[in-house]
């Protein structure tokens, strides 16, 4: 599961300092009311005696009120600079890190990025021979979906029984009918797909409609889709049966996508010149030469080591000696400050636990370019 950190590049170039909670955001109870009614007091007198600015705590505590009317249990990542709300992201599920409420150099997302690995856009179409309902969704992202009905003409519907010439015709039309239909719910599919990057469409209804909706979305669009629905009358509503291979149909994919890269990474392992980099030295140099494609790290295992940010390129160091003349804005915890350097150099995460990277590392990258062959009469570090 990567997640693509270009779209935070902005928000990292801002001067900081930066206020962050990641805290609790439920009220589903008399006493989760009543806790979340005092949390942006609270949230404010920490930041206040960490030394926010003013305007920053007055943003904050608005920021922070009661998300009334949100599905307990529920979480919320807020990021205020000069007095601005500059993110305020309510997380469906419980905290899956410590309770933070911060002062910081730069902006550390590794709390949005592990309640939310990904972004994941996905499409569901409900069909049928004369209209459908098209949902966009997105894994990790609260509140509810973008639906687009699309109501298909109805003149010649059905078919019905007999024979003859005339009856042949008429059959004929009602196939005409469906496959009309069935264009206009692919096109605005493959709309959907163009302007969201949706990466899974979810076909399911009608069998007949699904099927020639599929046979017309666009080529490019054709290996996204996976036709479900088949099998959700069996326990449940058929609308939870549905949800649930819509999930196991992503978490399959997920899976894949991460498989892939691991097996890139492992292939990697060995070459004169490998397009990877393994341990934290090599990644931070190819960090700082914009290299990193994909950012692999188990974040618990680099916590407790600290990295140098910068104000400008290469972004991140281990010492000042690395800086290149580049305002030294701190020390960060080193998920932070790598994750920062990945979103300014246009690269994608992948967050894994312990196991998953070979023995004994804890941070690896594929790269866009190969490491450059040793000198002559050199050896390789």
């Amino acid at each position: 599961m990567t997640e693509s950190l270009h779209k935070y590049a902005e928000l990292y170039r801002k001067q900081g300092p930066w206020c962050t909670a990641y805290v609790d955001a439920g009220t589903g109870t008399v006493d989760g009311l009543e806790a979340a009614e005092v949390r942006p007091g609270n949230i404010r007198e920490t930041l206040e005696q960490q030394g926010a600015p003013a305007e920053d705590l007055v943003a904050m505590e608005q920021a922070t009120a009661p998300a009334q009317g949100q599905p307990s249990p529920v979480s919320r990542f807020v990021l205020v600079r000069q007095g601005t709300v500059e993110l305020n992201e309510l997380l469906p599920g419980e905290l899956i890190m410590p309770e933070r409420i911060s002062l910081d150099v730069v902006p550390d997302l590794l709390p949005l990025l592990k309640h939310r690995p990904e972004e994941f856009p996905y499409i569901v179409a409900e069909v049928s021979r004369e209209s459908a309902e098209i949902r966009l969704e997105y894994i990790g992202r609260a509140g509810p979906a973008n639906v687009q009905e699309v109501e298909g003409s109805t003149e010649d519907i059905h078919k019905i029984p007999g024979g003859g010439w005339a009856h042949d015709k008429l059959q004929r039309r009602t196939e005409q009918t469906w496959r009309r239909n069935a264009d206009q719910v692919a096109e605005e599919i493959d709309r959907i797909v163009d302007s969201s990057g949706a990466r899974l469409i979810a076909l399911s209804g009608d069998i007949r409609a699904r099927t020639l909706v599929k046979e017309q979305i666009a080529e490019a669009h054709r290996d996204l889709v996976n036709l479900v629905g088949a099998h959700t009358h069996t326990g449940g509503s058929p609308a939870e049966g549905l949800e649930d291979e819509v999930q196991e149909r992503i978490a399959l994919q997920w899976a894949a996508e991460q498989q892939d890269i691991m097996d890139r990474l492992a292939q990697e392992e060995g070459q004169a010149n490998p397009q990877s980099a393994i341990g934290i030295g090599a990644v931070l140099h190819a960090l700082q030469q914009a290299q990193v494609e994909v950012l692999i790290m188990n974040d618990g295992a680099l916590s407790e080591r600290r990295l140098l940010a910068l104000g400008a390129e290469p972004w991140v160091a281990s010492a000042g000696e690395q800086a290149l003349g580049a305002e030294e804005l701190g020390t960060v915890p080193a998920p932070a400050a790598l994750l920062r350097a990945g979103a300014l150099t246009d690269a994608s995460v992948l967050l894994v636990p312990e196991g998953v990277l070979p023995a004994g590392t804890n941070i690896a990258a594929l790269l866009r370019w190969p490491t450059e062959p040793a000198a002559p009469g050199t050896n390789a570090t």
